[in-house]
Parts: structure tokens; C-alpha cells; sequence
């Protein structure tokens, strides 16, 4: 194996085989929902393993628009996470968007109905629209 494939990051498809089979449907939920929104952002795989601890959130994908960093999709053992980098600068009148952090806030997406959701299609698109 050459030295640029071990620096690869494993295919998005490499990482769903890995993903708890039960959260496996909601974070292709999640990722039909970004690309109907956003279909023009690139689709980046993150290099990464499954986390040894099943309090860690184990990030699998971001999407970046013109180079910038918007969402991406975390999994932990019982449910997925949508995650926006700029998600304190969101408005969400559902209040479904979570954290404290400095910057990034999160949706938790107990099953795919929840990826689906208006209210979260809704935060999809105005993290898309500040890009």
C-alpha cells in the first residue's frame, strides 16, 4: 500500500459499514436531506475510526460550501448528530438546535424521521444560506 493511500481518508460508504446498523438509516437520512439542500457542497469523508468510548461522538462526514466548513454528521451508538460550524449565528425558533460551544451547535437525530423533519430542513438551509 503506498504512503497517499494510508494518508486517505476512508469512502463515506467504508464508514457506513462501520456505523451501529440501527443509526445507519438516519445518517443516510441525514445526508439525502443536506444534498437536496445543498447539492453544490462537496461531501468530505473524515479520517477517522469508530471512537473506543460510546460517549464519544464519532464524525464521519463534513460538507464544505466555496471552501468553508458548514455541517457534517456525527454518530454515536443510539442516535446520529447533524452539526453546523457556524450553528450559534442560527436562528431556530423549534429549538432543536443544541450546544454551548463557542461556535458549533448540533441536532440530535434519534431516527430518520428527524433528519427529514421541516424544522431541521429548515436549520439545513440557513446554514447553508451563511455558508
Amino acid at each position: 500500500m503506498t504512503a497517499s493511500r494510508l494518508d486517505a481518508a476512508p469512502s463515506v460508504s467504508e464508514h457506513l459499514k462501520q456505523v451501529p446498523a440501527a443509526v445507519r438509516p438516519t445518517i443516510q437520512a441525514a445526508r439525502r436531506t443536506i444534498k437536496a439542500i445543498a447539492p453544490n457542497a462537496t461531501e468530505i469523508s473524515y479520517r477517522s475510526q469508530p471512537p473506543r468510548s460510546k460517549s464519544a461522538m464519532w464524525k464521519i462526514i463534513r460538507y464544505a460550501l466555496d471552501g468553508a466548513d458548514v455541517a457534517g454528521i456525527g454518530t454515536f451508538a443510539t442516535y446520529a448528530s447533524l452539526y453546523f460550524y457556524r450553528g450559534r449565528e442560527l436562528e431556530d425558533a423549534s429549538g432543536l438546535l443544541e450546544g454551548g460551544g463557542k461556535d458549533m451547535r448540533f441536532i440530535r437525530l434519534r431516527s430518520p424521521a428527524d433528519a427529514e423533519a421541516v424544522a431541521t430542513k429548515r436549520i439545513v438551509r440557513k446554514a447553508f444560506t451563511l455558508g
